[in-house]
């Protein structure tokens, strides 16, 4: 009994000691751009103690199974059994600690299932990175996976049958309902859960305190139904909150609201890669641009990731938490866009990417949007799809822009337009700036101002009209989703088309931009429920609605106010109101959850 018992506690206390550890390491290797202390560290370990004891009890469930079946029967088959099982447990946990390390720069957001959908499109998964930073990772996976095994494997074991079977046997049973209580987290209501370890007002440590391993398979419970229902509110209340928010369009009331020179220009719209106003300083041809054209100073993403933000963009259609709607063909084939909006205008539709358009189900989603011509990654030479990283660099692709433009055309031209090269690893043409990420933004600016220049001196400059925004922000130390300014984005109108310079700035968000532009056009833009007219006189209350990462915020004039379901509470109240902001943030939520679900449904 004492060698069986004394196997499995070595076992639960190995696989203890590794959250621990990982933990140490995780803010060893994040740490240096946030503000924490060596007496982080033990906050963070003592907090996340009670998620890593729930998830180091389900390593333990095939050991005790093992132990159990030893008290009556024992072959070496059990031995190399369990030698087996603890091999792939030292990959899986390695792998884990490993990839939650090195992805959360890039995400800002523990390890989930959604690093799974860059395995069908690996090339994309390793456009951020470069080769030595793949082959550092793959040595130190293979050394810590056989230091872990160690751990499990020696000493070695000796579970021969015992000669008070019975005795035994009834000792090893009553431990399978204490570790489901202990996986469950207690008896109580409430099951174990990520939000259970979060103490801190600094994210970086609530996210340092979660179990890595714990927080990938919790997503699973997330992402399998695509679509979490939530019911804050009876629906009659929730639609009559949501009317006032949301009025239905309306028209043009004066011409002093008139933005353009003409209501069929051909339209340009470019998403930079990840250009936030956190970026300004970076990008002086944006600023001046600001000047020349239509600035909208209050703008602010809808989304934190490209999916997310490019459906957000061309379908003035909400983000979601948990669901990415470009990844649901069934979805997207009923969203509105504003390039099937414009083809019943007579317009040309293109769209141009320098990635793999494949990627995220991008493709699918702008073929059913309305998008006839598509030039990508493959629509190019070989040498300039090896360009960059992430494929086609941002110069390059401006060419082909420029040259689609002024090519002579019969009917107005709709281009969409992606950017790419200001995404890790930054790796552009040009070092101008110390700071690789400044330095990156600076070069997509230049591209943006050479462009302009460029077009300004032909004749189709007088009939463009070109809408500049990022698909999102991007996480920075002390510009977390805790922060209001986090979202903060520039979207610019310029172009010949603009009849002259015009600050807008009250508070609107980036799926206002369809409707807007569709009015100052003329076109009915009824079917984008969810995209607001900002210059109409129904738009009386500006304000911001944002989805992060199982979370999301709201901005008013009262302040900013944020919530995160994996901690389940409040992560940021800055406002006078936050009783409103809840209850607005939670109805748009409902709503906007409701219309996906019965979208695609016929």
């Amino acid at each position: 009994m004492r060698q069986r018992l004394t196997f499995l506690l070595r076992t639960f206390l190995w696989t203890l000691a590794l959250f621990m550890l990982d933990k140490i390491g995780f803010m060893l290797y994040n740490g240096g751009a946030h503000d924490v202390s060596m007496g982080d560290a033990f906050s963070v370990i003592a907090h996340g103690l009670t998620l890593d004891a729930s998830t180091a009890l389900y390593v333990l469930f095939l050991p005790l199974l093992v132990a159990l079946v030893s008290v009556w029967w024992y072959h070496r088959g059990l031995d190399i059994l369990l030698r087996v099982y603890f091999a792939v447990i030292a990959a899986a946990l390695s792998l884990a600690f490993i990839a939650d390390a090195s992805l959360y720069p890039f995400w800002g957001f523990k390890l989930n299932a959604s690093c799974l959908q860059y395995l069908t499109t690996p090339t994309e998964a390793m456009a951020s990175v470069s080769t030595g930073y793949l082959l550092l990772r793959l040595v130190v996976l293979i050394l810590l996976g056989y230091l872990v095994y160690l751990g499990y494997t020696c000493p070695r074991w000796h579970l021969a049958p015992s000669s008070h079977r019975l005795m035994e046997a009834v000792a090893g049973l009553l431990l399978v309902p204490l570790m489901i209580i202990g996986v469950r987290g207690g008896l109580g209501e409430s099951t174990t859960n990520i939000g259970q370890v979060y103490y801190s007002q600094n994210q970086f440590l609530n996210h340092a305190a979660v179990n890595p391993v714990f927080s990938f398979l919790a997503s699973f419970e997330r992402s399998a139904n695509h679509i979490v229902d939530y019911d804050f509110m009876p629906q009659d209340e929730c639609d009559s909150l949501i009317t006032t928010l949301y009025p239905l369009p309306s028209t043009l009331s004066s011409s002093d609201t008139t933005l353009l020179t003409t209501q069929r220009p051909d339209i340009i719209i470019i998403l930079m890669e990840s250009a936030g106003e956190a970026f300004a300083e970076a990008m002086p041809r944006l600023q001046q641009l600001k000047r020349e054209g239509v600035n909208f100073s209050e703008c602010y993403a809808s989304s934190w990731r490209t999916d997310r933000g490019t459906t957000c963009t061309f379908s003035g259609y909400p983000s979601f938490p948990t669901s990415s709607v470009m990844k649901m063909p069934s979805k997207t084939r009923d969203l509105p866009n504003i390039a099937s909006a414009l083809k019943k205008e007579g317009y040309q539709t293109h769209y141009i990417y320098g990635g793999d358009i494949n990627f995220t189900n991008m493709r699918s989603y702008l073929v059913a949007g309305g998008f006839e011509d598509l030039i990508w990654e493959e629509s190019y030479a070989a040498d300039e799809r090896h360009s960059a990283k992430w494929g086609v660099r941002d110069d390059i692709t401006f060419q082909t822009l420029y040259d689609l433009i002024t090519t002579p055309h019969d009917q107005p031209q709709l281009i969409g337009f992606s950017t790419l090269s200001s995404h890790e690893p930054w790796d552009v043409p040009i070092h101008v700036k110390d700071d690789e990420m400044d330095n990156a933004f600076y070069y997509l600016d230049q591209c943006i101002g050479q462009f302009v220049d460029r077009l300004r001196k032909t004749p189709q400059w007088q009939n463009t009209l070109i809408v500049l925004l990022p698909d999102h922000g991007l996480e920075l130390p002390g510009l977390t989703q805790a922060h209001a300014r986090r979202n903060h984005i520039p979207l610019v109108w310029t172009g010949g088309a603009v009849k002259s310079p015009y600050l807008f700035d009250r508070y609107c968000n980036q799926t206002d931009l369809v409707a807007t532009l569709l009015a100052q056009m003329g076109v009915d833009h009824s079917a984008f429920r969810w995209s607001r007219d900002v210059l109409s006189p129904s738009y009386r209350y500006p304000f911001v609605w944002h989805t992060y990462d199982n979370g999301f915020s709201v901005i008013d004039s009262t302040g900013f106010w944020a919530y995160d379901f994996d901690a389940q509470r409040v992560i940021a109240n800055e406002t006078t109101d936050p009783q409103r902001l809840e209850r607005m943030g939670k109805a748009i939520l409902q709503a906007t959850t409701k219309d996906l679900k019965e979208r695609g449904l016929d």
